[in-house]
């Protein structure tokens, strides 16, 4: 695996992620317009649909693979276990409903209304789950190897808040979330 990506869940979560926003955005089309229009859209609903919920699959096996080998400690520990259950959750509604498609419907068929609920009710569990995702980076600094160092003096176009009290001394809340201490990591290989 590449030195400065730890795992390959960053790369694969993407594409599940647009194409089940694309596949709601055509469901949702293709029931409110009228021919050609609809016929095209739902062949893009139904295709987006398909190939989101076989992405997904990738996206899972990575995630797992980074959930067993990202150093971590308690606050991240529990938030990647959100994570991780939104991503198990919304992996299988995806792979229910492509299923059902597949079996019940025709490429250029127009999608009923309640199964473009159901696809915009999964778009926003994959929402919910890409969220999360991004707090176990952004937040807890997870599958990220350094935060870049801040240097007074080095003018690069903007201003930043400085994290020292009025006598100079860091505050004890500046600490960055990413900090991981040895005594609280977590261990997944069992």
């Amino acid at each position: 695996m590449p030195e400065i990506i730890p795992n390959l869940h960053p790369l694969a979560v993407h594409f599940p992620i647009a194409l089940i926003t694309l596949s709601a955005l055509f469901h949702a089309v293709a029931v409110v317009t009228r021919k050609p229009c609809a016929t095209h859209c739902a062949i893009l609903a139904h295709s987006t649909l398909w190939l989101g919920a076989l992405a997904a699959l990738p996206a899972v096996f990575f995630g797992w693979q980074a959930f067993n080998s990202v150093s971590h400690d308690d606050a991240s520990h529990a938030a990647m276990l959100i994570h991780r259950n939104w991503a198990l959750g919304t992996s299988v509604v995806l792979i229910m409903l492509a299923t059902w498609d597949v079996w019940r419907n025709k490429i250029d068929s127009p999608p009923a209304w309640w199964f473009v609920v159901a696809v915009i009710a999964a778009w926003s569990m994959v929402a919910i789950t890409a969220w999360h995702g991004g707090e176990l980076v952004y937040r807890h600094g997870l599958g990220v190897m350094s935060l870049p160092v801040m240097q007074d003096g080095v003018g690069h176009g903007h201003h930043h808040e400085s994290t020292a009290s009025s006598d100079g001394h860091p505050h004890a809340d500046a600490v960055p979330d990413n900090q991981v201490h040895e005594h609280s990591q977590h261990d997944h290989t069992h």
